[in-house]
């Protein structure tokens, strides 16, 4: 496609980006869909960006689980893990859940959990500690709990544990994951993963928790085909949906899906657990894709970063309130504690990183103590400020644990994954976007550079700055609240299916203030009555936030993300500020 570059002319904007704008293609074909449809510009604009078709757009814009979920027997060992399963369940066998400590695990352990409960069965839950036993089963829990368990599940892990699955005598062990396979699979019932190498990858989208719903959708089959009644699946998809969005999956597919539906769900507050999670991060409205990204799942998550490891999936298997309100409490504790550890390391993690170099297919750091909870999101941080794949490492004694995170095109696990085939890691394995490893102290510097000669195959070297994709321009009389709840129905919105960026051309600063420690608030108007509020956290990290406050009467292009903001029962247009040009 032809794109116009340097949309409003913009080649160079306060952060360093040149604005591109939609195609000519994409123009017509947008032109075209509102004459055909009638819907608002904005909102064709945005389903054209999506592929979508005029023929397929009101599907597009009510996606349900009838039309999109796969069949689950399309996962290869489906019908094995869920007829063992099943007859667990029908004995009354002892069932334990090995389950990764991350939100993904997380829900995927209570999904399980609760499915069980309501068929009479209670499962014993077992999350290994981050720092004391790593990533994925390790021989000594899976042979400990093979004592006392017939039944042994892995969700979110277990795909290359051969060696622990091995060690689970006595048990039957079936894997439900997602992470990347290997050349071969442990020797157990059933590994249902989309990732696994003998798979078509059609479904390779999927987090942890899908998987997992989709067995339960098998069993459930299953025991209807037996003139018997699994329990509610549909009342779990709360569940499904907060993995999805704070695993990062790809929200395409039946993932629009299960996001759409699931915060349907979430906002009847009938699950407990998740209600005071709700509660004590201050979720106030209708419960969003961004809320579950950065209120809801990095609560779930700081048990296991920097706490006990089984808090999140415990509070999401909750059933007394008090309790939920208990483990909320801390959990919103342990998350503020993790912000500051994070910011230490950040802070470290990028200057060294800069000194060693941004120009690179990797960027790297590593440090003694970091925090092995924090160095995954400090990863993240490194990458979205240098548009590089990223990997940050804590050291302790003679190994460090590190995780990375990719930019778009870049396979991060399969890279990974190599150089501990090599030999040059102790462990490591992922996904194409996240991907974790144990390295020896003294290998780290070559490992290093055998990760970056295998990105830098893959064109990591090659990228430059990210240009800002934008969706076409808006005037501020024309984003009103109806305009952005009818763009809403394009999403969700997330990860594989950003939010559309418009641009507001040649605007007047009218306010502009530092709110807390680096974030900006900016009021805007065209001069003609009409005015908008717009917030950009951290705009004072960079030059963005002095160049707005210090605007001298000056008119600016700014570009962003419309969003409703809701204070006290009024709803309101907001603009999530990304970027700012003069306007010449």
């Amino acid at each position: 496609m032809t794109h116009s570059k340097s949309f409003l002319n913009v080649s160079q904007s306060a952060t360093g980006r040149c604005w591109v704008g939609p195609s000519i293609e994409e123009d017509r074909l947008s032109e075209a869909m509102a004459q055909s449809t009638g819907m608002p510009g904005p909102l064709c604009r945005t389903l054209v960006r999506r592929g979508v078709a005029d023929s397929a757009a009101q599907s597009f814009l009510a996606p349900t689980l009838r039309d999109l979920l796969p069949d689950p027997q399309d996962l290869r060992d489906m019908a094995k893990a869920a007829t063992r399963f099943l007859a667990a369940v029908q004995a009354r066998e002892r069932i334990a859940i090995f389950a990764d400590y991350d939100v993904d695990g997380g829900t995927s352990a209570a999904l399980l959990i609760n499915w069980l409960r309501d068929m009479g069965l209670d499962a014993t839950l077992y999350i290994p500690d981050r720092i004391d036993e790593g990533y994925g089963p390790n021989d000594e829990a899976m042979a400990m709990l093979a004592k006392d368990h017939d039944l042994i599940i892995c969700v979110d892990c277990g795909t290359l544990s051969h060696g622990p699955i091995a060690a689970a005598k006595g048990a039957d062990v079936v894997v439900l994951d997602h992470h990347l396979g290997g050349e071969t699979l442990p020797d157990c019932v059933a590994v249902v993963n989309p990732n696994r190498q003998d798979e078509s990858g059609d479904l390779g989208h999927l987090c942890a928790a899908a998987v997992v719903f989709l067995m339960l959708v098998e069993a459930n089959r299953q025991m209807r085909a037996a003139g018997e009644k699994g329990p509610d699946l549909m009342a779990m998809l709360d569940l499904v949906a907060l993995a999805t969005v704070a695993d990062v999956a790809p929200l395409i597919g039946v993932n629009r899906a299960f996001v759409r539906q699931g915060l349907t769900v979430m906002g009847r507050r009938a699950r407990i657990g998740l209600t005071a999670l709700a509660d004590v991060a201050g979720l106030d409205q209708a419960p969003t894709s961004y809320h579950l990204g950065f209120l809801l799942g990095p609560r779930v998550n700081a048990g296991g970063r920097i706490g006990q490891a089984d808090l999140g999936a415990r509070l999401l298997a909750c059933t007394n309130r008090h309790e939920a309100e208990a483990m909320a409490a801390k959990l919103d504790q342990l998350n503020t504690e993790r912000r500051e550890v994070e910011a230490q390391v950040r802070d470290l993690a990028l200057e060294q990183a800069t000194a060693r170099g941004l120009d690179g297919p990797l960027v790297w750091a590593a440090g003694e103590g970091w925090h092995p909870g924090v160095v995954g999101i400090v990863a993240s941080r490194l990458k979205e400020s240098t548009n590089r794949p990223a990997i940050v490492i804590g050291l302790d004694g003679d190994e460090g644990k590190g995780s990375g995170r990719s930019v778009s095109g870049i396979d991060l696990g399969a890279a990974i994954q190599r150089a501990a085939a090599d030999g040059l890691l102790i462990k490591g394995g992922g996904h194409k976007m996240a991907a974790g490893l144990t390295v020896a102290r003294d290998q780290l510097d070559a490992a290093m550079e055998r990760i970056g000669a295998l990105l830098a195959k893959q064109g990591a070297a090659d990228i430059g700055p990210a240009d800002l994709r934008l969706d076409g321009v808006l005037m501020p009389g024309a984003a009103t609240v109806e305009l952005v709840e009818q763009i809403e129905k394009a999403g969700p919105f997330g990860a594989g299916a950003p939010a559309p960026r418009f641009a507001f051309p040649d605007v007047q600063i009218l306010f502009a203030k530092q709110v807390g420690a680096n974030h900006l608030k900016v009021t805007f108007g065209d001069g003609l009555g009409a005015r908008i509020d717009s917030i950009c956290f951290g705009g004072m990290d960079g030059p963005l936030g002095p160049m707005l406050m210090g605007h001298n009467g000056a008119r600016f292009h700014l570009a962003g993300r419309l969003e409703v903001n809701t204070w006290r029962g009024r709803q309101s247009v907001q603009l999530r500020l990304e970027d700012a040009a003069p306007a010449r």
